[in-house]
């Protein structure tokens, strides 16, 4: 496939392996990340499938955003695959017992994040009349669940985002999805315990969470359809799992 992916968050999950895949399939990749020593060893290692180039910055700072954006080389400088992976969640409390410093980073790389890269991108893609843009979103962006008042507040505004880019590059043939998965096995839980591995461990005993390569390859089935099949918005849970509280653990 002679296309060129940029996705953020690349360095582990969901991000690095839809890396992994679009690489086995030739798509030329722009990785993006916060973790200098993981992007490089990722590079190492997906460069003897395809081209590969590296981008080090923070999604949730406008400036960085910007001056990497802007200094790809021409070669990497069209871009037909936006991948907006990049997000977090931080503690899991009560808005009354709720950390202001929790709430800052969910927004601003949830949010403020996403729009910052494609608003940087967006431009490009428009210039060629074609493109495709993944939003990951999560069922936390359908359905609020008790103590996740900001993460929720976050996927939500990412589900409404996904839509409202629908609707504006309509006319520009640039297609949208919205993926929003259950759980995911990933350092998902470790970060918004903050690196309690135990408790995060706890979140996926007794079933089988779905795992990131799960994600990536249907991340890598909604960009493969024929250019006349737009799937807009998918919602994706473990067998276990019903909804954002019913899990059916042994």
């Amino acid at each position: 496939m002679n296309k060129t992916a940029f996705i953020t968050g690349a360095t582990s999950g969901i991000g690095k392996a839809t890396a992994e895949i679009f690489a086995k399939n030739k798509i030329r990749l722009i990785l993006s990340g916060r973790r200098k020593e993981r992007l490089e060893s990722l590079q190492n290692t997906l460069s003897k499938l395809t081209d590969v180039i590296t981008l080090q910055f923070d999604v949730s700072k406008r400036s960085q955003v910007e001056k990497a954006i802007a200094s790809l080389p021409e070669n990497f400088s069209q871009i037909d695959i936006l991948v907006n992976n990049a997000g977090n969640a931080h503690g899991l409390s009560t808005i009354q017992d709720g950390n202001i410093d929790d709430w800052d980073a969910m927004l601003d790389i949830n949010v403020k994040g996403l729009l910052y890269v494609s608003k940087a991108i967006i431009p490009k893609m428009i210039k060629e009349n074609s493109g495709f843009i993944v939003n990951i979103g999560s069922i936390a962006g359908k359905e609020v669940y008790a103590n996740g008042n900001v993460y929720c507040a976050s996927k939500f505004a990412v589900d409404a985002l996904n839509k409202s880019m629908r609707l504006d590059l309509n006319q520009y043939n640039i297609r949208v999805a919205g993926i929003h998965p259950g759980l995911v096995e990933t350092e998902f839980s470790d970060v918004r315990f903050k690196g309690d591995t135990e408790r995060a461990k706890t979140v996926y005993n007794g079933y089988k969470a779905l795992q990131a390569e799960d994600i990536a390859d249907i991340i890598n089935f909604v960009i493969t359809r024929p250019y006349h099949v737009n799937i807009e918005d998918l919602v994706v849970y473990p067998t276990a799992q019903a909804s954002a509280t019913l899990i059916n653990k042994k």
